[in-house]
């Protein structure tokens, strides 16, 4: 079920307890897993560390999640607390702007490519092709 959630999402939060080392070094598998199967290593994605509201108890430092965060190609890393709502919105409109932009970047590589394609002039399968990609619409937000 997870890897069906994971070839469906356009974009990921990567979410770990700033209490807990552990949780942390789950999130390497978890990623993998993800470009193993989007097959795609430029998948939209933000390092959340949770509960920041619990600094006394921190076991992972903000340096540690950093060293992570610039080792995955300076992916964005916040850290939220859910209790005082911070940086809740702030991790999300990120993870949107990124899967935006990266959608943007496969239409206009979309349209050079159909430019070129209309020099040569379009054949059955483009035309049945861009009929089938047309008719397929986003699905929901899906948070796991």
């Amino acid at each position: 079920m997870r890897e069906l959630y994971m070839k469906q999402g356009q974009g990921f939060l990567l979410v770990f307890s700033i209490t807990s080392m552990s949780s942390l070094n789950e999130l390497s598998e978890l990623r993998e897993q993800i470009i193993r199967i989007k097959d795609d290593d430029q998948v939209p994605l933000v390092i959340v560390g949770n509960k920041s509201d619990l600094e006394e108890d921190r076991a992972v430092s903000r340096a540690k999640a950093f060293s992570l965060s610039q080792s995955w190609g300076n992916a964005p890393y916040y850290e939220t607390s859910a209790r005082r709502r911070a940086n809740v919105n702030e991790v999300f409109i990120d993870l949107c702007r990124q899967i935006i932009r990266k959608d943007l970047q496969a239409t206009q590589s979309r349209q050079n490519d159909n430019t070129m394609r209309k020099r040569e002039g379009p054949n059955r399968h483009d035309r049945k092709r861009e009929r089938k990609r047309d008719s397929k619409r986003k699905g929901p937000c899906i948070i796991l």
